[in-house]
């Protein structure tokens, strides 16, 4: 019977045709990529609610999945903050499998087959960004300036493996292997923007709008080539070469601004744009964002959207956002957390336990003001001494946040004029979004590990004010999006959560 081509081989067939020195190394890194994705998938079945398993059971070396049909899974105890590919394999019944892919096939769930189809592109991306890298994780990491400044897309093109926790963490649907390789930004390259001549009074635009982006009563709208090619499908006009960061989409300008493309395309989760509730508050977000910073005493910077404009839909917008390393000083590094892990320093406890306190202090001083950050990898930054040392943070993009209107209240503060997805007083809503990002997100990957983001937090925790929300992060499980639930839900939009246990519950997990 005639079989398909696997993804792997799809790309290996087009890498061979158009970087064939990236073979062998592709080759080589398929093993590692699935039990990459592998891990993140065996982390959903073990902690999400996935309505087709009935029960878990733990033995001393091992955990058992029942299924609804009578099937059973066994793998290796879960710890759900570790980011090694510690399981390499897993039983169905009897059968070994060491391929996600093929796992989801098999387990015969409702839409699990197009999930084994993103899980099978999950995987031979992922082998494909660690294909070309050499990246010495020894502080100080030596990253050369460039362009003349000091520059944090170097730093975000060491982040090889996409999300910590997603088994999407590579899936580009769409993106052949030529595109992976001219717009991931793992790939080092340079990004030839354009821009799309809309008539002024077309659009809705927020903030300023620079003299190189108008042409008469014309805005120029900046727009990423894929998205022009395959989703506008018109033509463009060459603009300035950009350097991608982790989120793809979003590019920075040597010398200049970060530009948020809408590049539609589905990363991990979802189909990212740019909504016309986004530029409309844009504006208003920034100058309140501003005066929320000001009262971390030093502690926050959020960088400021510079202008934001849409021709009315969402495939066709763009924002202007402030570079993170302006805040940086001589010798500092503004690192993206998601980067931390790709250098020596969350190796010491006591330098973990140093940034926890930090990304502590901010992410419950400004929930008890009344925003809750979405604070991950991507979104947070810190700012390091020459040593390595944290300082304080940077956040950027406010377009998630969640904003209290009764919590600001109490503490004397006018809410911003906005409605709309971004406001609720929900208590477990606001504490979700912090501690489902910075917690359950952000300190656990850096950190590694149940045990060792444990430690980092009995080592933070006493330092912090007390609360009511301290106490719940003390005491309580921690929330985190339930990704893979969420893929295979497409009849249901938003996001859908699971509980994880306290870190400190967490056993080093028996290697599969």
């Amino acid at each position: 019977m005639h079989r398909p081509p696997t993804a792997e081989a799809e790309i290996a067939e087009e890498l061979a045709a158009v970087r064939p020195g990236l073979l062998p190394r592709y080759t080589a890194e398929l093993p590692g990529a699935r039990a990459a994705v592998l891990t993140r998938l065996w982390r959903a079945l073990a902690h999400e609610p996935l309505p087709w398993l009935t029960g878990r059971v733990s033995g001393a070396h091992s955990l058992a999945l029942r299924l609804a049909d009578g099937r059973t899974l066994h793998g290796p105890h879960a710890d759900p903050y570790a980011t090694s590919a510690y399981v390499t394999a897993v039983r169905l019944d009897r059968e070994r499998y060491d391929d996600p892919a093929r796992l989801m096939t098999a387990l015969g769930v409702p839409h699990g087959a197009a999930f084994a189809a993103e899980l099978a592109h999950s995987t031979a991306s992922l082998a494909l960004s660690r294909a070309g890298a050499d990246h010495p994780k020894e502080w100080p990491v030596e990253v050369p300036p460039a362009e003349g400044r000091r520059t944090d897309w170097q730093w975000e093109q060491r982040v090889l493996d996409g999300h910590p926790y997603h088994p999407n963490c590579r899936s580009r649907p769409g993106f052949s292997v030529a595109d992976q390789l001219a717009y991931g930004p793992e790939h080092g390259p340079v990004v030839r923007l354009g821009t799309v001549p809309v008539p002024a009074a077309d659009c809705l635009l927020t903030g300023d709008w620079p003299a190189e982006l108008r042409d008469g009563d014309r805005l120029l709208l900046p727009v990423h080539p894929w998205q022009a090619d395959h989703v506008l499908r018109r033509s463009y006009d060459p603009w300035r070469a950009a350097r991608p960061l982790m989120s793809l989409r979003t590019l920075a300008l040597p010398g200049g601004p970060h530009v948020k493309t809408a590049l539609s395309a589905r990363l991990t989760s979802s189909v990212r744009d740019i909504s016309v509730y986004s530029v409309r508050s844009a504006a208003t977000l920034s100058d309140f964002a501003e005066e929320l910073a000001a009262r971390t005493d030093g502690l926050l910077h959020i960088t400021r959207t510079l202008g934001a404009a849409t021709a009315g839909s969402p495939d066709l917008a763009a924002l202007l956002r402030e570079p993170p390393e302006v805040y940086a000083g001589p010798g500092e590094h503004v690192v993206p957390v998601a980067a931390l892990a790709t250098t020596s320093l969350p190796d010491s406890p006591a330098w973990l336990a140093a940034f926890t306190r930090l990304a502590l202090t901010v992410g419950l001083r400004l929930l008890d003001l009344g925003v809750a950050l979405e604070a991950h990898g991507q979104n947070l930054l810190t700012v390091l001494a020459a040593d390595g040392t944290p300082l304080r943070l940077v956040y950027r993009d406010l377009a998630d946040i969640r904003i209290s209107p009764a919590r600001l209240a109490r503490h004397g503060i006018t809410p911003p004029a906005l409605t709309g997805r971004l406001i609720t007083d929900d208590e477990t809503a606001l504490r979700r979004k912090l501690f489902g990002s910075l917690v359950a997100g952000a300190l656990a990957a850096t950190a590694g590990s149940g045990p060792a983001l444990a430690t980092a937090l009995r080592a933070a925790l006493p330092d912090l004010p007390p609360g009511p929300d301290l106490a719940c992060l003390r005491d309580g499980p921690l929330p985190a999006k339930a990704l893979t639930l969420m893929r295979l839900s497409p009849d249901r939009s938003g996001d859908m959560w699971t509980c994880l246990p306290h870190p400190s519950a967490v056993p080093f997990p028996a290697q599969g």
